[in-house]
């Protein structure tokens, strides 16, 4: 790829973000703009583009507001059409192993091979029995629901030169420099919630949990008969509530932390299951991004559940943001899986 200028592409259920990164690849990227739009309800479903001529005008509207100065584009996949296990292959080359992919991942697949896209990323060596091998993560995904995203970008006149694995663009934010070890990486979005662990930097293990902050604003609207805009402000403004709640909050509170508790439960439960199976070796921290990550009380519930130190992530902290960056007094919130999408765009 002969261009620097990559502009990463996050495609959600409510929204697209945008970042767009100059010096792709340099050591020293910075950011030159950034811009989300809404979407219209059902354009997008649990991250898979449904209606992809309404996503295409949103993007080409997010480029005219936004005056990006590249349209080349790397998009994320990351939804529960998407499946992440461990795998050894018998040691070759990276492309000689891709192209084994489909003889070694069938049964754990839920679909045909040719329905898939496979993809294996390397992360040490070791011997067996049979010879030397390579230790990774096997990626698949449905190919119907990526292409859909390819679709709407190239509708949009945008050319898509790269598709990368969500969950491994969000380790490409530097955590924070004192966590050393394994550091879990979790964002939670509206619909998905990813888990990364991560060694030295190295991803080892990645999960997509389908449940993310729309599933609490859902309860809340239907709970307590109002409207799902009024359900996710009361969800803001109340978050977990503090020690003593007042009698006229209970009711919300008590929803509040019913459901936001099966989300801490299905955290818990996957970190100890790689913990488990990496003979018990600790975490170092929790870096805690995505707009369901902002609830008031989470992260300390979080820390208190797992018994990890959590910290939030600062989406922009480890890059230069030009002093222009921003239109129209957008947000960083929620930006950091598209900036992690371009950060990789060299290698994407």
């Amino acid at each position: 790829m002969a261009s620097t200028q990559i502009v990463g592409v996050d495609i959600g259920s409510g929204s697209i973000r945008a970042v767009e990164v100059t010096g792709v690849g340099s050591k020293r990227p910075s950011v030159a703009r950034f811009f989300s739009l809404p979407l219209p309800e059902g354009a997008v479903k649990n991250g898979e583009v449904i209606e992809v001529n309404t996503v295409a005008a949103a993007l080409k509207q997010l480029w005219n507001a936004a005056k990006f100065g590249s349209k080349e584009v790397v998009l994320g996949v990351g939804n529960a059409k998407v499946l992440v296990r461990d795998l050894s292959v018998p040691k070759l080359s990276q492309r000689e192993i891709r192209e084994s992919l489909a003889t070694h991942v069938q049964e754990m697949l839920p679909v045909p091979v040719a329905d898939a896209l496979l993809d294996f990323y390397p992360i040490s060596e070791a011997a067996s029995e049979s010879g030397p091998v390579v230790n990774g993560l096997l990626v698949a995904a449905i190919k119907d629901s990526v292409l859909a995203n390819v679709k709407a970008v190239q509708l949009a006149g945008l050319e898509p030169v790269g598709v990368d694995l969500i969950p491994f663009a969000l380790t490409r934010l530097t955590s924070p420099s004192r966590m050393i070890g394994n550091v879990a990486h979790i964002d939670i979005g509206a619909r998905t919630t990813n888990v990364i662990v991560t060694s030295g930097g190295v991803p080892q293990f990645v999960r997509i949990i389908a449940n993310g902050g729309q599933e609490l604003t859902a309860a809340l609207a239907d709970r307590l008969s109002i409207s799902e805009a009024d359900a996710e402000a009361t969800k803001r403004n109340l978050g977990l509530g503090g020690v003593t709640v007042p009698p006229e909050q209970a009711p919300t509170i008590a929803i509040i932390r019913e459901v936001t508790g099966n989300l801490l439960t299905s955290l818990r439960n996957t970190l100890s299951f790689f913990s488990n199976s990496r003979q018990n070796e600790p975490y170092s921290g929790i870096v805690l991004t995505g707009g369901g990550a902002q609830l008031l009380g989470f992260a300390d519930a979080l820390s208190e559940m797992t018994r990890i130190p959590v910290v939030l992530g600062d989406t922009f902290g480890s890059i230069d943001v030009s002093r222009d960056a921003s239109r129209g007094s957008q947000s960083q919130l929620g930006m950091n899986v598209a900036l992690g999408l371009a950060l990789g765009g060299a290698a994407a």
